[in-house]
C-alpha cells in the first residue's frame, strides 16, 4: 500500500457527511457533560480564577468537544479525569486552612495518599510507563501471546496518560491552595515540563496505532517510542530525589505571563512527536539499513557526541561543567546498549514492526505536526521575550538552539516535499534530529546558562 493511500485513509472509516450529522447519542451526551462540568467549575471556583484561566476554561470546552468527536478514545480519557479530579478536590475541600484547602490531607486521606494527589499520581504515571514498555517489548518474543502483550501495552499506556493528566490537574489546584498568587499551570519548571512531555508523546502514539488499525505490526512501534517515555520517567524520579523537584514553587517574575502557558504546550507538543519520529525512524532503519553499517553508526554517532561534550568540559573546566559531561556520558551510553541490543536482534524486531511505508508516513506525519507546533511556539516565544526583556530575539542559548531545531526540520521537510526525500537518508535524519532536539531541551540546561535557566541540572 502507498503512503498516499494511507495518508487518504479517514479515522475510524469515517465519511465525508456533515460532522454533525454523523454524531451518536454518546457524541451529545458527552458535549453535554463536558458543558455541565464547565458550568460547575465556573460557578464553584470562578473566584479564585483569573482572566487566563477564565479564557483556558471557554476554550477548553469547545476543543475537547471537537477532539472527543474527531477521536473517539479520548471522551472516555478526557470524562474521566475530570471526574478523578473533582473527585480529589472535594477530598482536600473536607478540610481547610487559612488558604482554601488544607494539603495535608494528601497524607492522611487513603486515596489522595495512595491515589489521587499530584504526586502519587505522577508516580502511578511512572510505573504504568515503565510496564506499557515491558509489555510492549514483551510482544516481540511472546510468540502467540505477542499481540494480546502489546494490547495490553497499549492500555497501560493509556492508564499512563491518565494518571499524568489527573496528576497535573489536581497539581495546578494544589498550587493555588498554597497561598495567594502562587497557583499557575504545571508547566513551569522541569518537572512539570517532563510531566507533559511523557503524556503528550504517549497520546501522540495512541492515536497513530488507531489511525493505522489493521495494519501489520502498529503496534509495535510503541516499544520503541514508549523507551523515549520511560527515559523521562526516569530521568524525572532522579530529578525528584536529588533536587526535590516534585514541590509547588512560586513563578519567578519572568514567568508570570500569559505567554508561558501556551508557548510550553506547543514547545512540548513539538519535542513529543519529533521524538516519535525519531523512534520511528530507528524501526525503519534497522528494517532497511545492512548491519555492518548499523554496527559502523552505533560506533561512529555516540563517538562524535562524546567528542562534542568533551569540548564543553575543555572550554568550561568548572566542577559543574565535568559533572554535566558525565551524565550526558552516562546518557549516551545508556542508548548505546539500547541500539546494539536492538541490533543484535533485528531479526526478530523486523517481523513485527509495520512495513516500510507505514513507517515512514508515520515519521512524516509526526514531524509535519511537531514542526507546526515548533514553529507557533517560536513566534509565541518571541512575543514573550519582548514583554519579558524588551526584545523578540537576544540569541539567548536556548533561543538559538530553538533556531537550529526549527531549521533542521524545516530542511528536513522541504527536502521531503520538494525533493521527494524518502529512504534511509530521512531516517537517519530524524533520528540525529533527536540528538539535536534533546540537547536544545536539555543539553542546554547542563552545559550552557541564559536567561531561560529556571531548570539547572
Amino acid at each position: 500500500m502507498t503512503t498516499s493511500t494511507l495518508a487518504s485513509r479517514p479515522l475510524g472509516g469515517a465519511s465525508s457527511s456533515s460532522v454533525f450529522s454523523r454524531r451518536s447519542p454518546f457524541d451529545w451526551a458527552y458535549a453535554l457533560i463536558l458543558l455541565a462540568g464547565a458550568g460547575y467549575a465556573f460557578q464553584s471556583y470562578h473566584g479564585s480564577m483569573n482572566s487566563y484561566e477564565i479564557g483556558i476554561l471557554l476554550a477548553a470546552v469547545p476543543a475537547l468537544i471537537a477532539l472527543g468527536w474527531f477521536w473517539g478514545p479520548l471522551r472516555p480519557l478526557v470524562l474521566g479525569v475530570g471526574a478523578a479530579t473533582l473527585t480529589a478536590i472535594a477530598m482536600y475541600l473536607q478540610t481547610t486552612d487559612n488558604f482554601g484547602a488544607d494539603l495535608s490531607a494528601a497524607e492522611k486521606r487513603f486515596f489522595l495518599k495512595y491515589l489521587l494527589s499530584s504526586q502519587s499520581a505522577i508516580l502511578w504515571m511512572g510505573m504504568l510507563v515503565f510496564m506499557s514498555t515491558l509489555a510492549y517489548w514483551a510482544g516481540f518474543f511472546a510468540g502467540k501471546a505477542s499481540n494480546a502483550l502489546q494490547r495490553f501495552g497499549s492500555q497501560l499506556a493509556w492508564g499512563a496518560v491518565f494518571m499524568a493528566l489527573l496528576g497535573t490537574m489536581v497539581r495546578w489546584f494544589e498550587s493555588h491552595q498554597i497561598g495567594p498568587d502562587i497557583g499557575h499551570i504545571p508547566v513551569s519548571n522541569l518537572y512539570e515540563v517532563f510531566v507533559l512531555f511523557i503524556w503528550i508523546t504517549t497520546v501522540f502514539l495512541l492515536y497513530y496505532e488507531q489511525r493505522y488499525a489493521g495494519r501489520e505490526g502498529i503496534r509495535s512501534l510503541g516499544a520503541f517510542v514508549m523507551l523515549v517515555a520511560s527515559s523521562a520517567v526516569g530521568f524525572l524520579i532522579w530529578y525528584t530525589l536529588a533536587r526535590d523537584a516534585h514541590e509547588i514553587q512560586p513563578l519567578v517574575p519572568a514567568l508570570q505571563s500569559w505567554w508561558m502557558k501556551i508557548h510550553v504546550p506547543a514547545n512540548f507538543v513539538g519535542y513529543g512527536t519529533f521524538s516519535l519520529a525519531a523512534m520511528v525512524s530507528l524501526a525503519y532503519l534497522l528494517k532497511t539499513t545492512p548491519a555492518r553499517t548499523l554496527w559502523i553508526s552505533l560506533v561512529a554517532v555516540p563517538a562524535g557526541v562524546l567528542a562534542l561534550m568533551g569540548l564543553f568540559w575543555a572550554v568550561g573546566l568548572s566542577p559543574e561543567t565535568t559533572q554535566s559531561v558525565l551524565k550526558g556520558a552516562r546518557m549516551v551510553a545508556g542508548c548505546m546498549v539500547f541500539f546494539a541490543f536492538a541490533i543484535a536482534v533485528r531479526g526478530t524486531l523486523n517481523e513485527r514492526t509495520p512495513s516500510v511505508e507505514v513507517l515512514d508516513d508515520v515519521m512524516y506525519k509526526s514531524i509535519a505536526v511537531g514542526f507546526a507546533f515548533f514553529t507557533i511556539a517560536t513566534i509565541l516565544g518571541a512575543f514573550w521575550a519582548a514583554e519579558a526583556w524588551g526584545g523578540y530575539w537576544s540569541w539567548d542559548p536556548k533561543e538559538t538552539w530553538a533556531l537550529i531545531v526549527w531549521l533542521n526540520y524545516a530542511a528536513w521537510l522541504h527536502m521531503r516535499l520538494m525533493k521527494g526525500l524518502r529512504g534511509a537518508m530521512a531516517a537517519w535524519w530524524a533520528l540525529v534530529g533527536l540528538l539535536v532536539t534533546t540537547f536544545a531541551f536539555l543539553g542546554v540546561n547542563m552545559f550552557l546558562s541564559g536567561l531561560h535557566s529556571y531548570g539547572q541540572l
